[in-house]
């Protein structure tokens, strides 16, 4: 991840529990708020949300993904993280 989200987001969206495409319509909808510089995280359990958030920044001058993980949640779920800045 760049340097200048080290800092941490702005938002964190948490979508652990959603089907597609909630994860992403929920990311969507919170990255129109964010300015310049600015950078949300969200936290998904579903598998599909990792090429659905490739796909939606793909063209998307105005989004970059910084990084794509996954860990292990407290209940044992994968649960795959997506940072998402606004360039």
């Amino acid at each position: 991840m760049s340097d200048d989200a080290q800092d941490g987001p702005t938002t964190v969206i948490d979508a652990r529990g959603l089907q597609c495409p909630m994860p992403l319509v929920r990311a969507s909808q919170a990255a129109k708020e964010l300015s310049e510089g600015e950078w949300l995280k969200v936290l998904a359990t579903d598998r599909g949300s990792v090429p659905d958030f490739r796909a939606w920044i793909d063209g998307r001058a105005e989004y970059e993904l910084l990084s794509q993980d996954e860990e292990t949640g407290d209940d044992g779920r994968t649960v795959y993280i997506h940072h998402v800045k606004r360039v």
